[in-house]
C-alpha cells in the first residue's frame, strides 16, 4: 500500500540530474504512473497511462512516469513517450520502494507537502478513477472516464520489487 515517502528521496529524470522530492513538488502536485518495463501487466497498462497522464499535462499538477530501469530501458519501453512526458529511471526500485508500492502498474497522487494524496495499485479501474477525481478535484480539472472502451480488463499487476520481490 502507497505510503508518503522521505522527503529526500531522489526523483532523477532522464534529461538532467535528481532533484529531492521536496524539490519536485515546489509549485505543482506529483502524478505519475509507477512502471516495470519487464512485465506484460505494464505493457497493457501503457495506453491507458498515457491518456490519463495526458489529460492532466496543463492542470495545475506535474505529470510524469516512473520507471524501473535505466534511462535506456525507460526510453526503449515509453517510445516518444519518454521524450514528452516528464520520466523519472529508478533502475533499483529505489523510489518505487520509497513510496511503499507493492503492485505496478500504479497511479500515485502526491500533494504538495509531499505526501501521497491517494494512490492506485495494479489495476483496478474504479481506484485509478477515484485517483483522476481527486487530482481533478484539487487542480480543478476534469478527469478522464476511466475505464474507457479500449483499456484492458482489471488485473492484480506484478510486484513493485521485481520477480523475487515478496511485497
Amino acid at each position: 500500500m502507497a505510503a508518503d515517502p522521505p522527503q529526500d528521496l531522489v526523483l532523477t529524470p532522464l534529461a538532467g540530474e535528481g532533484r529531492s522530492l521536496g524539490a519536485w513538488l515546489t509549485t505543482f502536485h506529483l502524478a505519475f504512473v509507477a512502471l516495470d518495463p519487464f512485465t506484460n501487466e505494464s505493457a497493457w497498462i501503457l495506453p491507458t497511462a498515457i491518456r490519463i497522464l495526458s489529460t492532466f499535462e496543463q492542470s495545475d499538477a506535474r505529470v510524469a512516469f516512473l520507471v524501473a530501469g535505466t534511462p535506456e530501458e525507460c526510453e526503449m519501453f515509453l517510445g516518444r513517450h519518454s521524450r514528452d512526458t516528464l520520466t523519472f529511471s529508478d533502475p533499483d526500485r529505489v523510489a518505487i520502494k520509497g513510496f511503499g508500492l507493492e503492485r505496478l502498474p500504479a497511479f500515485v497522487h502526491l500533494a504538495m507537502d509531499g505526501t501521497v494524496a491517494n494512490a492506485a495499485e495494479g489495476w483496478n479501474p474504479p481506484e485509478w478513477q477515484a485517483v483522476a477525481d481527486h487530482l481533478a478535484l484539487v487542480t480543478s480539472w476534469k478527469a478522464p472516464n476511466v475505464p474507457v472502451a479500449k483499456d484492458p480488463g482489471p488485473f492484480e499487476g506484478s510486484p513493485a520489487l521485481g520477480a523475487t520481490s515478496n511485497a
